[in-house]
Protein backbone atom coordinates (compact mmCIF):
# COMPACT_ATOMS: atom_id res chain seq x y z
CA UNK A 1 0.00 0.00 0.00
CA UNK A 2 1.13 3.52 -0.74
CA UNK A 3 1.26 6.36 1.77
CA UNK A 4 -1.35 9.06 1.17
CA UNK A 5 0.66 12.18 0.40
CA UNK A 6 -2.18 14.50 1.43
CA UNK A 7 -2.04 13.04 4.95
CA UNK A 8 1.74 13.58 5.15
CA UNK A 9 1.30 17.26 4.21
CA UNK A 10 -1.47 17.98 6.73
CA UNK A 11 -0.28 16.14 9.82
CA UNK A 12 2.91 15.95 11.86
CA UNK A 13 4.06 12.88 13.79
CA UNK A 14 6.02 13.36 17.01
CA UNK A 15 8.84 11.14 18.20
CA UNK A 16 6.53 9.48 20.72
CA UNK A 17 3.96 8.70 18.00
CA UNK A 18 1.37 11.41 18.63
CA UNK A 19 -0.28 12.94 15.59
CA UNK A 20 -0.64 16.72 15.48
CA UNK A 21 -2.75 18.96 13.26
CA UNK A 22 -3.18 22.68 12.68
CA UNK A 23 -6.34 24.36 13.97
CA UNK A 24 -8.99 25.29 11.42
CA UNK A 25 -9.94 28.78 10.28
CA UNK A 26 -6.62 30.42 9.51
CA UNK A 27 -6.81 30.94 5.74
CA UNK A 28 -9.41 33.68 5.25
CA UNK A 29 -11.84 35.95 7.15
CA UNK A 30 -9.06 36.82 9.56
CA UNK A 31 -9.95 40.51 9.89
CA UNK A 32 -13.01 39.74 12.00
CA UNK A 33 -11.11 37.40 14.33
CA UNK A 34 -9.41 38.67 17.49
CA UNK A 35 -5.63 38.69 17.80
CA UNK A 36 -5.86 36.03 20.49
CA UNK A 37 -7.75 33.69 18.17
CA UNK A 38 -5.24 34.24 15.34
CA UNK A 39 -2.31 33.52 17.68
CA UNK A 40 -3.97 30.34 18.94
CA UNK A 41 -4.31 28.98 15.40
CA UNK A 42 -0.54 29.02 14.88
CA UNK A 43 0.02 26.17 17.33
CA UNK A 44 -0.13 22.45 16.56
CA UNK A 45 -2.80 20.56 18.51
CA UNK A 46 -3.00 16.78 19.11
CA UNK A 47 -5.68 14.62 17.54
CA UNK A 48 -8.09 12.63 19.62
CA UNK A 49 -7.39 8.90 19.94
CA UNK A 50 -10.24 7.97 17.58
CA UNK A 51 -9.07 10.40 14.88
CA UNK A 52 -5.44 9.37 15.29
CA UNK A 53 -6.39 5.74 14.74
CA UNK A 54 -7.98 6.61 11.39
CA UNK A 55 -5.02 8.73 10.25
CA UNK A 56 -2.46 6.06 11.20
CA UNK A 57 -4.23 3.70 8.83
CA UNK A 58 -3.10 5.90 5.91
CA UNK A 59 0.50 6.26 7.11
CA UNK A 60 2.36 3.21 5.97
CA UNK A 61 5.87 4.63 5.65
Amino acid sequence: MKTRKSIIKRFKITKTGKILRRPTGQDHYRAKKSGKKIRQTRKWIPLSKAEAKLIKRYLYY
